[in-house]
């Protein structure tokens, strides 16, 4: 749950920059919200899917980061910090 003084992401749709990006975190495929955290030549990026019962809509972060970088937003998102 998003906390008050939390940071939106800028999600948009899936990017091909990175084409060997591995999924190295991610929450339950059982929720309808998923978040992947991606690697890939030493730069991360976030992925939400959100599964529909007509299929399933996939959003990415808009920019690569740092590998560290990536890991602390995705922290700040399973905290609550960011949304």
């Amino acid at each position: 749950m998003a906390q008050r003084e939390h940071t939106r992401l800028e999600w948009r749709s899936p990017h091909q920059a990175l084409e060997r990006a591995r999924p190295v975190a991610w929450t339950c495929f059982c929720r309808a919200t998923v978040y992947e955290l991606l690697e890939g030549a030493g730069r991360a990026f976030l992925r939400r899917t959100v599964q529909l019962d007509g299929g399933h809509q996939v959003h990415e972060t808009s920019s690569l980061c740092p590998i560290n970088e990536a890991w602390a937003i995705w922290t700040a998102l399973l905290t609550g910090r960011t949304r």
